[in-house]
């Protein structure tokens, strides 16, 4: 068995832009939010699906971080793909309990929060690591800022300019100053109470 260090250094191999990664969640973010769309998020099929999928990967995280040698091989062989915080955490569970939770939102919150947390996380994370320079909370004011933007943009054509405005700014500062709270957790869930409440406003 290879020595205990070598997940170290498998780890540290995937520090960086990871453009694969942010590439990776973009696509798959994007197709699971179509396939509640086609689906219906209130439907039984998609939370049966969804409720299925977390299941596995829940049983995958598990069996993973209960085995050195399965972690090592998970990094070793899709290092594009991980990142060194998931060296001791869950990976994909995170994501698929986000999506899982929305599912029981109701009114029609469940696409847009998904295609938020798709479109807007990754692009906050690649601007942030390129050109942020400004320390705010766990990221960068320019991160922050791209999160907001790629989030109006995405929300608009459900919400309407100046709710989606609202909503993009609450969750982007959400996203930021959370602390340790998983992000793809976090992002579908507050956007999805946003998009409630201000449909519930209206």
């Amino acid at each position: 068995m290879p020595p205990d260090d070598t997940l170290d250094q498998l780890v540290r191999a995937t520090d960086g832009p990871q453009p694969w990664r942010r590439a990776s969640h973009v696509a798959f973010g994007s197709c699971v939010a179509w396939i509640v769309h086609v689906l219906g998020p209130h439907s039984p099929s998609a939370r049966w699906l969804c409720g299925a999928a977390l299941a596995v990967a829940f049983a995958g995280d598990l069996a993973r971080l209960r085995s050195p040698a399965f972690n090592r091989f998970i990094f070793g062989t899709f290092s594009a793909l991980m990142c060194p915080r998931e060296a001791n955490r869950p990976s994909l569970s995170w994501f698929l309990l986000g999506v899982f939770a929305v599912l029981w939102f109701p009114d029609d919150t469940a696409v847009p929060s998904l295609l938020v947390l798709a479109l807007a996380d990754p692009t906050a994370s690649v601007v942030g690591r390129l050109w942020g320079t400004h320390r705010l909370g766990k990221g960068t004011l320019e991160g922050a800022a791209a999160f907001a933007m790629t989030a109006l943009l995405v929300l608009t054509p459900f919400i309407g300019v100046s709710a989606a405005l609202l909503v993009a700014i609450v969750v982007a500062s959400a996203e930021v100053l959370a602390g340790p709270l998983d992000d793809n957790v976090l992002i579908p869930v507050v956007t999805a109470t946003c998009l409630w409440m201000v449909s519930s406003g209206g």
